[in-house]
């Protein structure tokens, strides 16, 4: 199956509540590789590759909300660069 790889920009109260957390383990869960990232305009970034119906799984996640105390108000999403990560990590 072919890979893929997006780049998505998570916008709402979404630093602070665990959201990089618990969307790394969203995205272990799914056998995806990428990172979650802080950014200084208070959004996430988050890049996954894998499997296209693992990597649509967790777009659906963080569009349906994400971790229970996140409030996404919008998602942002884009094909990216296929990277050559190995796993899925938080970046700070």
């Amino acid at each position: 199956m072919a890979k893929v790889s997006i780049a998505a920009y998570v916008y709402g109260r979404v630093q602070g509540v665990g959201f990089r957390f618990a969307t790394q383990h969203q995205a272990t869960g799914l056998g995806l590789t990428g990172y979650a990232k802080n950014l200084e305009d208070g959004s996430v970034e988050v890049v996954a590759c894998g499997e296209q119906e693992k990597v649509d799984q967790l777009l659906a996640w963080l569009k349906q909300g994400g971790p229970k105390h996140a409030q996404v108000d919008r998602v942002l999403s884009e094909p990216a660069a296929p990277g050559h990560y190995t796993d899925f990590k938080i970046k700070y």
